[in-house]
Parts: structure tokens; sequence; C-alpha cells
């Protein structure tokens, strides 16, 4: 009987962690941040969907930022600064990210493989929920950022500046969407979004 390594290397996402060269009020794993990213990129393809009269799969891409940053099992997290600090260094780690990618699939057994090469690597056909997915991965770095920022943390108030000038800049509709109508939330406690069960 065969052994098959792929979910319990999976299961180490959460002893990555994120942020390493910030002070963090709270450490942030790449396990939790995946999952964060997969609900807002859900909910980025319900907005394309119901509010824009797209058609896109919300699930696909929920599936697809469940599984962004998985290659950082293998690589680590590298700092966004470092990462890209140079066209040379980006493309380094991009390659090494498709390495480690490989490397994640050839612990599946073959039957598996080529569906999940479509999620850890997506085609050119995905290119839209990609373009989501990216979209909800700096959305929760902004959330991140404010969240340190409401916890008395300076250390996160440039990162703030500098995620939100990029998401902004993204300019995807869907993103506007979700930053008017729940951003704002993120700024609150718990009795002032006043939920009660």
């Amino acid at each position: 009987m065969n052994s098959y390594h792929f979910f319990a290397i999976m299961s180490r996402m959460k002893y990555i962690n994120r942020w390493a060269l910030m002070n963090n009020t709270r450490l942030e794993n790449i396990s939790e941040h995946s999952l964060t990213v997969a609900m807002i990129a859900h909910a980025l393809g319900v907005i394309n969907n119901k509010k824009l009269g797209g058609s896109v799969d919300p699930e696909r891409a929920a599936v697809i930022a469940m599984y962004h940053d998985c290659s950082e099992i293998i690589t680590g997290d590298l700092p966004t600064p470092i990462k890209y600090s140079s066209k040379t260094l980006r493309n380094a780690y991009a390659g090494i990210e498709q390495e480690a990618s490989h490397q994640l699939i050839s612990t599946l057994p073959d039957y598996m493989r080529e569906e999940y090469e479509k999620i850890i690597i997506p085609k050119e056909e995905d290119a839209y929920l990609l373009k989501l997915v990216k979209a909800a991965d700096k959305l929760s770095a902004l959330i991140k950022c404010i969240e340190e920022e409401r916890m008395g943390n300076a250390e996160f108030r440039k990162a703030k500046e500098e995620i939100l000038k990029s998401v902004v800049g993204m300019n995807i509709e869907e993103v506007r969407i979700f930053m008017d109508d729940f951003l704002a939330s993120y700024n609150l406690s718990l009795d002032e979004q006043n939920f009660t069960l």
C-alpha cells in the first residue's frame, strides 16, 4: 500500500508565519491567511455574478485561493519588500515557487495530480479568477494592516498606505464594491458591529 504525503505536507501551512520583518501584535500563518483569501476571492466571484452580471465560478476562485501560497511550505514566506525589490529576484523567486509547486503535486497519487495541478498551477483559462485571487490576497494584507493598526501597532501604517494604493490601483470593480460594503467593519469592535445572537 502506497503512502502519499500531500495533505500531511499541506497541514504544515500553519507553521509558516507571514510578515516576518514586521513587529506583529498577533502572528498570522499562511493557513489562516489562505482561508481569508479564499473567503474574499469567493465573495469577489459572487459580486461579479450577482452585482455585475458576470459568470465566474466563485467556488473555483475559493479553491485556487486556498492553495495560492502552498509553495511557501517549501520556500518560506519571502517578505514582499525583498521579493519585489528587483526584476532578477522576482523572476528567480517565481521559478523557485514553480519548482516547489511541482514538488508538492508529485506527492499526490497519479490519479489526483492533474486535478490539483489545475488548482496549484492554474492555466490561462483561469486568468480572471487569478486576478480576483490576487486582489483577494491584497485585500487580506490590507485587512491585516487595519487590524494591526487598530491594536495600536504603528508598524503597519506605511504598509497599509502602500497596500491600499496597490488595491485601488488594480481598478477592479468587484474590489471597489467589496471595500465599500465590507472594509469599514474591520475598524470596529464586535460590539460596534452590533453583532448579537
